[in-house]
């Protein structure tokens, strides 16, 4: 069971610890039955499907959606979202990837598209029966994503998708792709369309392995020819869709590294409480006292941040850029450093495959990539402080 003592913070709600407490006792009773079962981590297509499938019938992926299309809160919230990864994170790194994708793929729908179009998605996507895809990372256009050349032309009443995307987790078992496009040039020139999974033209061009396997893969868009009805919005209004749903989401990833962390955190005091060393427990080396002390800073740090940055978006309203950007770069790198310093207070049985240290170890390393790498959330931070500050 993870330190809810965070819980008592000025930034949440009653239903917010509410939903901490139901979901912790929901993923102990439910998670170990899929994600430990003897494939479960050698067919994870199978194993997310069934992740989304549980995490939908309980109610769940509710929160990844408006109330008025199957959600349980009128809007998206953050920090519901933010506690909702956190907690499926301490429990397993899969679970936490199968709830983020069904937000994150429909997120841009959620926030950008007509009603039409929320009607024909959001609802599955509540119940699971929908497994949605956020499509806008490139070879060549990663953090950058003004980079991107993948084309999206007008024809008539329809519209030609040509290109390639690359890394795009649920690639292969997505029901839908929000997929990022060129329709003209620089940021104003960025368009995003809703590809479903059979459309015709659309290939699986290659399934990626990644060190924490999850469905990723390579698509190719041999000239797909969508309806016009699946534009997002405007032409043009692609970068700001994208920007937009991250702006949500970032802040996610962050407490998901938390999660992770917090678990560290919990198998390194266990292991130090019972581990013989010296004629004591490691626990009473003072060596080990102070990585514990220092695992401990960075937890609560990261939760800080990751929960001003939530209310920041819930409670004030409009952009979150700078705080998202802090949170998720604070986190998921203290995180590695906590996971780290688990994996050496466990000696060798740490860097054995199989032990929980290692799985984490290997769970958070992606999470300082995607989303925006912690180098470009530097830059973004430090543009944001530019941007504020006058010049006399």
């Amino acid at each position: 069971m993870p330190d809810n003592s965070f819980l008592a913070w000025p930034f949440l709600e009653d239903h917010h610890r509410n939903l901490a407490t139901d979901l912790s006792k929901w993923a102990e009773a439910t998670l170990p039955a899929i994600v430990e079962a003897p494939d479960a981590h050698t067919d994870v297509d199978t194993t997310c499907k069934k992740l989304v499938q549980a995490l939908g019938a309980d109610g769940w992926l509710q929160y990844c959606v408006p109330a008025a299309y199957g959600g349980k809160l009128e809007t998206l919230d953050v920090r519901s979202l933010a506690i909702i990864r956190e907690t499926l994170a301490y429990h397993s790194g899969l679970a936490d990837f199968a709830f983020a994708m069904q937000g994150l793929g429909s997120g841009a729908i959620s926030i950008f598209g007509n009603a039409e179009q929320k009607s024909a998605y959001l609802p599955a996507v509540s119940r699971g029966e929908k497994i949605a895809a956020f499509a806008l990372t490139e070879v060549d256009a990663g953090s950058d994503v003004a980079a991107m050349s993948t084309r999206l032309t007008k024809q008539g009443q329809s519209y030609r998708l040509s290109g390639e995307k690359t890394y795009i987790s649920n690639g292969g078992i997505a029901d839908f792709y929000t997929v990022f496009a060129r329709t003209g040039a620089g940021t104003k020139g960025v368009s995003a369309i809703i590809v479903d999974a059979g459309t015709q033209g659309l290939e699986i061009a290659e399934r990626i392995t990644v060190i924490a396997p999850h469905p990723l893969a390579r698509l190719r868009f041999n000239d797909c020819m969508l309806p016009q009805a699946n534009l997002l919005g405007k032409e043009g209004d692609g970068f700001r869709a994208a920007l937009g749903t991250l702006d949500i989401f970032r802040t996610t990833v962050g407490a998901a590294s938390l999660g992770f962390a917090r678990r560290a955190l919990d198998e390194a005091l266990m292991r130090a409480k019972k581990r013989k060393m010296f004629g004591n427990t490691l626990a009473d080396l003072p060596i080990a006292q102070s990585q514990l002390a220092e695992m401990a800073l960075d937890v609560d740090a990261s939760a800080l941040l990751i929960y001003r940055s939530a209310w920041t978006k819930d409670v004030v309203k409009g952009r979150v850029t700078r705080e998202a950007a802090m949170a998720k770069l604070f986190a998921t790198d203290a995180a590695q450093s906590v996971i780290d310093k688990a994996v050496q207070l466990f000696g060798g049985l740490g860097v054995t495959v199989g032990s929980k240290v290692e799985e984490l170890y290997r769970d958070n390393r992606a999470l300082r990539i995607y989303e925006g790498a912690s180098e470009v959330q530097k830059i973004v931070i430090a543009r944001q402080l530019l941007a504020s500050t006058p010049v006399d």
